[in-house]
């Protein structure tokens, strides 16, 4: 905590994706990363999902709280850099064989630091290009 704050910070509470396309973002998120859905507020257009203990939200931006943002996301621009989320077990060859049936971008795996240490991590992409990060526990020849 800062001197001055009357608060703590305990960690990340929920990410909001703006998106062009609700529905195939949100079979990608539930159907091929696992989240469970939480709530759908379709009065102002955000979308809710569980990844774990916490919150991914997706706003379509020609809903009324995506209109807010701005243009949407594009070749030029994103929205968030990406979002980590740790998984377990890590098991990069099972990973890949089962993200690739999906028709899912991979990138390189690479040890990256996380709230956990140093670890395995694969960055993917979502169909709109929002780059995810699987985060892998911390390996001990790292840390």
């Amino acid at each position: 905590m800062h001197a001055d704050a009357p608060f703590r910070l305990k960690g990340l509470d929920h990410v909001v994706i703006r998106c062009r396309d609700l529905d195939r973002m949100k079979a990608f998120y539930l159907d091929v990363l696992g989240c469970t859905v939480e709530d759908h507020d379709e009065t102002i257009g955000l979308f809710q999902m569980w990844a774990g203990d916490r919150m991914i939200s997706l706003v379509p931006v020609d809903g009324p709280m995506g209109r807010a943002g701005g243009p949407p996301p594009g070749k030029n621009g994103h929205n968030v850099d990406h979002i980590a989320i740790m998984i377990a077990p890590y098991d990069d060859a099972a990973i890949r064989t089962y993200l690739s049936r999906h028709d899912v971008k991979l990138g390189d795996t690479r040890i990256r630091n996380g709230v956990e240490g140093e670890g395995p991590g694969i960055y993917i992409w979502d169909p709109e290009g929002n780059t995810i990060e699987l985060k892998g526990p911390p390996d001990p020849a790292y840390n």
